[in-house]
């Protein structure tokens, strides 16, 4: 008598596993070891590349925040206000949101602002804000050298008085 075994309808019978033989086996030995080693080779390549794209997007949030700065020292230099800010008042102004915001890595941050309405402080006249900050590396550029140690960032904003 031939039993048939019935499986559920969709399931299909286990297909035998090949077995290794010949060349496949015994070329295995050989290869013990060869995935550390090309770890070990690619592992500098993927470490600068991904402290590069670190280093490369702090300096561009730095640039974000120096944008920012100059934006908020002239909007708090022309809104009207009597008496009007001085220079000191618009400079400290960019300069705390510099401290505020500014990434720099365990160094002081000192941003340089200066300030020129050189048509006077009347209504409709510009105010310009600059703001200049040098941004410093991670120390990356010992080993590759992407961006220079010391990168100048400067933002200018021009608005007018109300």
């Amino acid at each position: 008598m031939n039993k048939r075994i019935r499986m559920p309808a969709g399931a299909h019978a286990a297909k035998p596993i090949p077995r290794r033989t010949g060349r496949a086996l015994a070329r295995r030995p050989r290869q013990r070891g060869a995935a550390v080693v090309e770890f070990a080779l690619l592992l500098p390549l993927l470490l600068v590349i991904t402290f590069g794209i670190i280093e490369f997007s702090i300096a561009l949030y730095d640039k974000a925040v120096i944008t920012n700065a100059s934006r908020e020292a002239a909007r708090a230099g022309v809104i009207y206000s009597s008496p009007r800010l001085t220079n000191t008042q618009i400079s400290t102004v960019a300069t705390n949101y510099c401290q505020n915001y500014l990434i720099s890595l365990g160094g002081t941050v000192v941003p340089t602002v200066s300030v020129s309405h050189p048509s006077g402080t009347n209504s409709g006249n510009p105010l310009t804000v600059t703001v200049s900050y040098g941004y410093r590396s991670l120390g990356m550029s010992s080993v590759v050298d992407p961006m220079p140690s010391l990168l100048s960032l400067s933002a200018a904003t021009t608005m007018n008085y109300e």
